[in-house]
């Protein structure tokens, strides 16, 4: 919404010092719309500008895109990083292939083969090293060629066991939780892909467009201003005075120049704390000059026309009238 707080204060505070409707019940200020500002999911260049300042659009309709190029290339490689894991916790699923139990056999049995070479090779140089046939260094060198057999057998059965157990529930638990972590990547990925095309939150005019066609805004920069459709709402303050009288929900009268019936409103926000307050003590005359921030929304469907940031002048009937 535009700031117009500062102009409305001046003029409330000239009011009230010359004993005019600040007095009465009448706050002043200004005509707004929500004011929405759309952002730039990431700093990239803008490819395409689908609307003109002034343009009225619908909800959901593209207004403007960013360069998906980059994007796209991190998005297929978070697809393959989930097909990696989508595929290892398959792989884990299944257990090992008969192929593979068949192999770990193969090497036990090649082992234990091995395995009974060398302890019969040992066996023999100790009956020679008993004839003083042999070296107890030869006989040393046996010992340890049969323990390394042995090491070697172990291995390959413990390789076989494995495999005929399957896989643990342990890994099966962290392959699934790989996936899921890589899924919502990309999925979260996906999303600030869809925001690189900005489209309209909700029905409204765009008020402005930062950036033109071929610029790069920074991440997070506003690349589209957009005032929101509907009926306005009065933007004004209003008096000390006042002020205990006037609670969200009440009835207002707006009055807006070139109309000779006011508009119909309601108070929908009035801000508890004072807009203006001076540095020095707060007498009873000092009080008088503080003003809160308050906003009236127009019920009446003929609001909807009527232009955003004119000058307009509220009363609250149901005021007492001690206070008018």
């Amino acid at each position: 919404m535009r700031d117009s707080g500062p102009l409305a204060l001046f003029l409330l505070m000239l009011l009230a010092g010359c004993g005019g409707p600040a007095n009465s019940g009448v706050a002043l200020g200004t005509l707004e719309r929500d004011r929405l500002e759309l952002p730039a999911e990431a700093s990239e260049p803008i490819i395409d500008l689908s609307v003109r300042e002034g343009a009225a659009v619908a909800t959901g309709q593209v207004l403007l895109r960013l360069d998906p190029a980059k994007a796209a290339a991190q998005r297929a490689s978070l697809q393959a990083q989930a097909g990696i894991a989508r595929h290892r916790l398959t792989e884990l699923v299944h257990g090992p292939r008969a192929e593979e139990v068949l192999e770990a056999r193969a090497r036990l049995a090649g082992a234990e083969s091995e395995l009974l070479t060398e302890a019969s090779e040992y066996t023999r140089q100790q009956e020679l090293l008993a004839k003083n046939l042999t070296s107890p260094s030869a006989v040393d060198r046996q010992r340890a060629l049969r323990d390394r057999a042995e090491s070697a057998r172990k291995e390959a059965l413990a390789e076989l066991t494995l495999l005929l157990k399957g896989t643990r529930v342990e890994e099966l638990d962290q392959a699934r939780a790989a996936l899921d972590q890589a899924e919502a990547e990309l999925r979260q990925y996906e999303i600030s892909m869809e925001r690189l095309t900005v489209r309209a939150p909700r029905a409204g005019v765009i008020e402005a467009l930062p950036f033109k066609l071929g610029e790069r805004p920074p991440a997070g920069a506003a690349v589209v201003v957009m005032l929101a459709e509907g009926a306005p709402y009065a933007r004004v303050y209003v008096p000390q005075p006042v002020r205990s009288q006037i609670k969200a929900g009440m009835a207002a009268q707006v009055h807006v120049d070139g109309f000779a019936e006011p508009f119909s409103g309601e108070v929908r926000f009035i801000s508890a704390d004072a807009a203006f307050t001076p540095y020095y003590a707060l007498t009873q005359k000092d009080r008088s000059r503080l003003s809160y921030l308050t906003e009236v929304v127009l019920t009446e469907p003929r609001a909807a026309a009527l232009p955003t940031g004119i000058t307009v002048e509220v009363g609250f009937p149901a005021l007492s009238s001690a206070l008018r």
